[in-house]
């Protein structure tokens, strides 16, 4: 994972570069720093990249081969391309870039990428540009182009400006990866597009109109002239709709027993087995490809952490990462909770006791950071210890007041949170960033010790509700439209989480020179869960804790997890509480005042 940095210009006159901006990025690469620049007949162009060492040796970036190409990388090569142990991927992606040819050629390799990336690519010998997003959007890019001083610049991740209102900087949308022909480049920037292909619901001739409002003032983008498209690296989205509806069920608590009935069913078993199959593969891959050879923390102390609630999604990858780690060595659940303004008043019972409620029954106190979030993480992490009772399970309770959250907002998150500008931006971005920093304490023989999480890589379950019908909203949808809203709903989530959310993940993850891994947004998992009819991946007719998410509630039993599996969906703002410490009238989609401030 790296910081990376473009700035391309008509001029060779110097560049004054954002000091903020340049300590953004070295926090993201604390373990190389490089700057290299060349020069054409009529531009210069500057690289700087900053490396978070993850595997194989280390590579300094920006990488320049014998024919002057450069090649700049923020990604990881899960599957499509070989890649040894040993072996360090953007070293073996830079080799074979440095034999393509034409645009074609280059296409040709990037297809066969499987993982998360972002990428600037200078071809010397053709004078173009290249650089582009994933097809999910899993790593952060930024443009922005400055007409009247002739430049234009990429970033992984820039900061709020500052002064009279200038370029502003805007989020690369994930449609496909950009070529700029150097040789004709004027006032505008012109460049080509070469889409991704996303099936026959959103042909790459609608890429044009995707375009509007992601690109920079002073610059062009069309599609290229001889239609070249970068395939898909997941199957269509299932769009059947079954025969027959099911009536909606009155919500009586959901029980365990709801899952063993539906496991029992022949393809409620083996959808749930197969899922948990390309899941566990998912996950094995983003905990064995691990940075740790020369410069391993000590003994003891934990490669991999989990953005963990309790919930559904964060159970089951703590479950599966326990699978591909030795046992002797801890995994680190990384818990946040904002602080209440009130403490809590203790909670009676739940009038269903056999019911898995939100606040877990006998874990309520009144400590003020006891939020939803805290409670059911202290439930998850008990079943965890049933599961692998020879593990260190590190339960990391990070505790935010309202003077720090505002202090680090104004420092650090508010930077890495632009472009974006909302309320759950905020509110999400704040949360996941003091949630990967790792600074807590943990329970040790009855004991709080302070404690800061060593893992690099930290796995997030984003992806598991935007395929599996997760939110309210596809509750609503699908009382309102059936089936083909509910798909309909699907597909738009999976098709806008670039923008709404991975890029800001990663920007917030990085900042902390920790990777963000996302085994639900594996290419496979997605194919798999797109080759499903909507009713196998979720029931929408069942209650609340069993319908949404229904196949992976199944892998979850399948799994041995227990009333974790009936957790119903909490938002991380509302579990965590730090949308309580705000302006409780503001709407997740409004301007966040918070943020415009800075």
């Amino acid at each position: 994972m790296c910081g990376i940095f473009c700035h391309l210009s008509r001029s060779s006159a110097p560049f004054e570069r954002d000091p903020r901006t340049g300590q953004h990025l070295e926090r993201r690469g604390p373990d190389s720093t490089q700057d290299l620049c060349v020069r054409g007949p009529c531009y210069s162009c500057l690289f700087s990249a900053h490396v978070l060492h993850m595997r194989g040796l280390l590579t300094p970036q920006p990488v320049q081969d014998a024919a002057g190409n450069v090649f700049q990388w923020n990604g990881e090569v899960f599957g499509g391309l070989p890649v040894m142990p040993e072996e360090n991927d953007t070293r073996v992606f830079s080799q074979r870039l440095s034999s393509c040819g034409g645009p074609a050629e280059i296409l040709s390799v990037l297809a066969t990428l499987r993982g998360p990336w972002a990428f600037v690519y200078y071809q010397k010998a053709a004078d173009s540009l290249w650089f582009g997003r994933d097809f999910f959007g899993r790593r952060s890019l930024l443009w922005k182009c400055d007409a009247e001083a002739g430049t234009f610049s990429l970033t992984s991740v820039a900061s709020l400006p500052s002064g009279p209102a200038g370029a502003r900087w805007l989020e690369v949308p994930a449609l496909g990866v950009f070529r700029v022909d150097l040789r004709s480049l004027g006032a505008d920037v012109a460049m080509e597009v070469f889409p991704w292909a996303r099936g026959t619901t959103d042909p790459p001739s609608d890429c044009g109109e995707a375009l509007r409002g992601s690109v920079p003032a002073g610059c062009t983008a069309l599609v290229n002239q001889p239609g070249l498209v970068l395939p898909s690296p997941v199957c269509p989205l299932n769009t059947s709709t079954p025969e027959v509806l099911k009536e909606t069920r009155v919500e009586p608590p959901p029980r365990l027993d709801d899952l063993e009935e539906q496991l029992s069913s022949r393809s409620g078993g083996e959808a749930a087995a197969r899922l948990l199959r390309v899941l566990s593969e998912a996950v094995r891959r983003r905990v064995q490809s691990l940075p740790f050879q020369g410069g391993s923390p000590a003994r003891g102390q934990a490669k991999v952490a989990i953005l963990f609630s309790g919930g559904l999604d964060s159970m089951v990858l703590a479950a599966l990462a326990d699978r591909h780690r030795p046992d002797d060595e801890p995994i680190d659940l990384l818990n946040v909770a904002f602080k209440l303004q009130e403490p809590k008043k203790p909670k009676q019972p739940a009038r269903n006791p056999g019911g898995p409620p939100d606040t877990p029954a006998g874990l309520r106190t009144s400590s003020p950071f006891d939020v939803p979030d805290r409670l059911t993480g202290r439930a998850g992490l008990r079943e965890l210890e049933q599961l692998n009772r020879l593990r260190r399970w590190n339960f990391v309770e990070i505790d935010v007041t309202q003077e720090e959250l505002q202090g680090m907002r104004a420092q650090r998150v508010g930077h890495l949170v632009y472009p974006l500008e909302t309320v759950l931006d905020d509110s999400i971005g704040c949360a996941v960033w003091f949630a990967a920093r790792g600074t807590g304490v943990i329970t040790q023989d009855g004991d709080q010790k302070p404690f800061v999480s060593s893992a690099k890589v930290v796995l997030t379950g984003i992806g598991a509700d935007e395929q599996l019908a997760g939110y309210s909203r596809h509750r609503v949808r699908f009382a309102t439209s059936g089936h083909q809203g509910l798909i309909q709903e699907l597909a738009m989530e999976l098709g806008r989480i670039s923008s709404r959310n991975l890029g800001r993940d990663d920007r917030v993850v990085g900042d902390h020179g920790k990777e963000a891994r996302f085994p639900y947004l594996d290419e496979e998992v997605v194919s798999y869960l797109n080759s499903l009819p909507v009713w196998e991946k979720a029931d929408l007719s069942l209650p609340r804790g069993v319908g949404e998410k229904l196949l992976l509630r199944l892998a979850a039993r399948q799994l041995g997890l227990g009333p974790s599996a009936l957790l119903p969906k909490r938002a991380m703002q509302f579990g965590c509480r730090i949308a309580k410490m705000e302006d409780k009238r503001e709407r997740a989609s409004d301007k966040c005042s918070r943020l415009l401030s800075l």
